[in-house]
Protein backbone atom coordinates (compact mmCIF):
# COMPACT_ATOMS: atom_id res chain seq x y z
CA UNK A 1 0.00 0.00 0.00
CA UNK A 2 3.02 2.51 0.90
CA UNK A 3 3.93 2.50 -2.86
CA UNK A 4 0.57 3.94 -4.31
CA UNK A 5 1.15 5.69 -7.52
CA UNK A 6 -2.47 7.75 -7.20
CA UNK A 7 -0.67 10.71 -6.62
CA UNK A 8 1.95 10.73 -8.92
CA UNK A 9 -0.43 9.57 -11.51
CA UNK A 10 -2.68 12.58 -10.93
CA UNK A 11 0.59 15.14 -11.25
CA UNK A 12 0.85 13.84 -14.37
CA UNK A 13 -2.53 13.79 -15.40
CA UNK A 14 -2.59 17.59 -14.77
CA UNK A 15 0.88 17.67 -16.40
CA UNK A 16 -0.68 16.14 -19.72
CA UNK A 17 -3.22 18.45 -19.46
CA UNK A 18 -2.11 21.04 -19.21
CA UNK A 19 0.18 20.42 -22.10
CA UNK A 20 -2.31 19.18 -24.85
CA UNK A 21 -4.27 22.33 -23.36
CA UNK A 22 -1.39 24.60 -24.96
CA UNK A 23 -1.51 23.23 -28.56
CA UNK A 24 -4.88 25.48 -29.07
CA UNK A 25 -3.64 29.06 -29.92
CA UNK A 26 -6.13 31.32 -28.46
CA UNK A 27 -5.14 29.52 -24.97
CA UNK A 28 -1.36 30.22 -25.72
CA UNK A 29 -2.28 33.54 -26.72
CA UNK A 30 -4.72 33.93 -23.35
CA UNK A 31 -1.84 32.07 -20.71
CA UNK A 32 0.83 34.35 -22.76
CA UNK A 33 -1.34 37.72 -21.82
CA UNK A 34 -2.49 37.07 -18.05
CA UNK A 35 0.96 35.87 -17.12
CA UNK A 36 2.64 38.81 -18.54
CA UNK A 37 -0.14 41.16 -16.93
CA UNK A 38 0.26 39.21 -13.81
CA UNK A 39 4.07 39.74 -13.83
CA UNK A 40 3.85 43.47 -14.82
CA UNK A 41 1.48 43.81 -11.67
CA UNK A 42 3.70 42.35 -9.02
CA UNK A 43 6.39 44.93 -10.44
CA UNK A 44 4.39 47.35 -10.28
CA UNK A 45 3.99 46.13 -6.35
CA UNK A 46 7.40 45.72 -5.76
CA UNK A 47 8.29 49.10 -6.58
CA UNK A 48 4.94 50.63 -5.16
CA UNK A 49 4.39 49.25 -1.66
CA UNK A 50 2.74 51.65 -0.36
CA UNK A 51 -0.07 51.59 -2.96
CA UNK A 52 -0.05 47.68 -2.05
CA UNK A 53 -0.39 48.53 1.90
CA UNK A 54 -2.93 50.81 1.12
CA UNK A 55 -4.88 47.91 -1.06
CA UNK A 56 -4.33 45.55 1.42
CA UNK A 57 -5.88 48.08 4.13
CA UNK A 58 -9.02 48.74 2.52
CA UNK A 59 -9.46 44.80 1.63
CA UNK A 60 -9.00 44.54 5.53
CA UNK A 61 -11.64 47.43 6.30
CA UNK A 62 -14.12 46.22 3.87
CA UNK A 63 -14.05 42.55 5.14
CA UNK A 64 -14.12 43.93 8.56
CA UNK A 65 -16.97 45.70 8.01
CA UNK A 66 -18.77 43.12 6.15
CA UNK A 67 -18.28 40.75 9.37
CA UNK A 68 -18.96 43.18 11.67
CA UNK A 69 -22.33 43.81 9.81
CA UNK A 70 -22.79 40.02 9.82
CA UNK A 71 -22.33 39.64 13.67
CA UNK A 72 -24.48 42.38 14.80
CA UNK A 73 -27.62 40.48 12.19
CA UNK A 74 -26.45 37.01 13.60
CA UNK A 75 -26.72 38.41 17.20
CA UNK A 76 -30.50 40.29 16.03
CA UNK A 77 -31.78 36.87 14.73
CA UNK A 78 -30.59 35.58 17.99
CA UNK A 79 -33.07 37.76 19.66
CA UNK A 80 -35.56 37.36 18.14
CA UNK A 81 -35.30 33.69 18.01
CA UNK A 82 -35.13 33.98 22.27
CA UNK A 83 -37.82 36.23 22.04
CA UNK A 84 -39.94 34.20 19.90
CA UNK A 85 -38.83 30.93 22.73
CA UNK A 86 -40.33 33.37 25.67
CA UNK A 87 -43.60 34.14 23.99
CA UNK A 88 -44.44 30.86 22.37
CA UNK A 89 -45.65 29.54 25.70
CA UNK A 90 -47.46 32.23 26.17
CA UNK A 91 -48.64 32.08 22.19
CA UNK A 92 -49.76 28.52 22.84
CA UNK A 93 -52.06 29.51 26.24
CA UNK A 94 -53.93 32.15 24.15
CA UNK A 95 -54.56 29.63 21.02
CA UNK A 96 -55.87 27.17 23.81
CA UNK A 97 -58.05 29.44 25.70
CA UNK A 98 -59.55 30.66 22.07
CA UNK A 99 -60.01 26.91 21.28
CA UNK A 100 -61.73 26.48 24.50
CA UNK A 101 -64.05 29.38 23.74
CA UNK A 102 -65.03 28.62 20.59
CA UNK A 103 -65.95 25.12 21.91
CA UNK A 104 -67.79 26.57 24.20
CA UNK A 105 -69.53 29.12 22.18
CA UNK A 106 -69.97 25.87 19.56
CA UNK A 107 -72.20 24.27 22.48
CA UNK A 108 -74.20 27.28 23.53
CA UNK A 109 -75.07 27.70 19.78
CA UNK A 110 -76.30 23.93 19.36
CA UNK A 111 -78.74 24.37 22.54
CA UNK A 112 -79.72 27.59 21.27
CA UNK A 113 -80.67 26.23 18.22
CA UNK A 114 -82.10 22.58 19.10
CA UNK A 115 -84.52 24.51 21.51
CA UNK A 116 -85.99 26.86 18.78
CA UNK A 117 -89.50 24.72 17.68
Amino acid sequence: MGNSKFGTFIIVGALTGAVVSMFDRSTRKHIVKKSNNCISEMKYYAKNTDVLRWKLEEKKDKYKSVFEQLSDDASYIKAQVEELKALTPQVKGLVMDTKDAFVESKDEYKSIVSETP
